[in-house]
């Protein structure tokens, strides 16, 4: 039952228990000629009535009523003041409903001992109206607890029905957010590599064309290659679905960094790793690489994978940071830094944590870069 379908169920049961409890209140005077009781009647059952509909209305949105001491004062009066003034009284068929305002609008640990001197009162007020009959006394008093335990109960299963839809919508907007943020981190981590090959071999092409039409030949199957494969990682990233080995991985990327005159020195471990450590050591030398090619004027490259005190650790490292030495925000030899992490380091370290490590990234002493990536072995 949805929270609108329920909500609707409550509001029918308690208006149809409220009516029935204040036409019996209402019944008892009906035959009397008396004009002041009468008016009197009308006057308490208004004050019976507008009251605890607000106080339902408001329980069903989960709001706090506006005037909330004020209608709550209100309903208590016009409950129990009249049993001094009427003959019959009033309270004995109308205090289940001032029990259930009670409930549904101050915390249990208010209302419940509330509730249960209203019940009290209820059973003596009634054997004193009926001569010490104690099963009639039992009765009303009962009444009291289960019409405000069934008006609380339906209000707060409406109310509960109602916040658990939102937090349902909360949910799926925040599983459609992630797997957004997962679209885009895989579109940056495994396409960036992938472009910045082939624009990479398409200059290279380029410059042999004149004077090494064969080299050139090469360069462009070797670019078409790389198309085909950018094509199938936008495929893999549609379906969320990717395998990655990171001897692959570092083989891909020698060639890469090879073929642009970047000299390359492996050294991985032969350890067996667990797939998401090892999935995620891939992604590192991925993006590792693809800075080498697209930030930096590096000449030479390293990438390295240890084992140790049971964590498997990563490290790509290039001898020079930025494409323009000149640069005065060039590093130069000294000290280690930290290095502002950009959207390619980012989704790195959201890879990372998944699988339960860590990524640094910072400059060396000699100006050159260093990643380093940390995960469970």
């Amino acid at each position: 039952m949805t929270s609108a379908a329920l909500r609707r169920f409550a509001v029918i049961v308690i208006t149809a228990v409220s009516v029935c409890y204040t036409m019996i209140g209402f019944g008892l005077y009906l035959a009397a000629a008396d004009l002041a009781v009468t008016a009197g009647v009308l006057v308490v059952t208004a004050g019976t009535t507008v009251p605890h509909v607000l106080h339902v209305r408001a329980g069903l949105r989960g709001v706090r009523p506006r005037y909330l001491p004020l209608t709550l004062s209100v309903q208590a009066l016009a409950t129990y003041v009249p049993d001094f003034l009427l003959p019959f009284g009033w309270s004995g068929v109308i205090a289940p409903l001032f029990a259930g305002s009670l409930l549904v609008l101050l915390p249990l640990r208010v209302s419940g001992p509330l509730v249960g001197l209203v019940t009290v009162y209820q059973g003596l007020a009634i054997m004193n109206v009926t001569g010490g009959h104690w099963s009639i006394s039992l009765f009303y008093a009962v009444t009291v607890l289960t019409t405000g335990a069934m008006i609380y109960a339906l209000v707060r299963s409406a109310r509960m029905a109602g916040e658990l839809e939102q937090a349902r919508a909360e949910l799926a907007e925040a599983a459609v957010l992630k797997e957004r943020l997962r679209i885009s981190r895989d579109l940056h981590d495994g396409l960036g590599r992938s472009l910045t090959a082939i624009a990479l071999k398409g200059d290279l092409a380029a410059r042999l064309v004149e004077r090494d039409p064969a080299s050139a030949r090469t360069e462009v199957t070797e670019l078409v290659q790389v198309a085909r494969e950018a094509v199938q990682d936008v495929r893999h990233v549609a379906r969320g679905y990717r395998e990655m080995s990171l001897k692959g991985e570092t083989d891909r990327a020698v060639a890469l960094l090879e073929a642009s005159g970047v000299d390359c020195q492996v050294n991985l471990t032969a350890a067996a790793l667990p797939r998401s450590s090892e999935e995620a050591l891939a992604w590192g030398v991925r993006e590792g690489v693809t800075n080498v090619l697209r930030h930096s004027r590096a000449t030479t490259c390293s990438i390295t994978t240890s084992v140790r005190a049971g964590a498997a650790r990563l490290e790509v490292v290039n001898d020079r940071t930025t494409a323009d030495p000149s640069d005065p925000a060039t590093p130069r030899p000294g000290g280690e830094a930290a290095v502002t992490p950009g959207n390619g380091l980012t989704g790195l370290g959201e890879r990372a944590s998944q699988a339960g490590g860590t990524v640094t990234a910072q400059t060396t002493a000699t100006g050159g870069f260093r990643l380093t990536m940390e995960v469970p072995a």
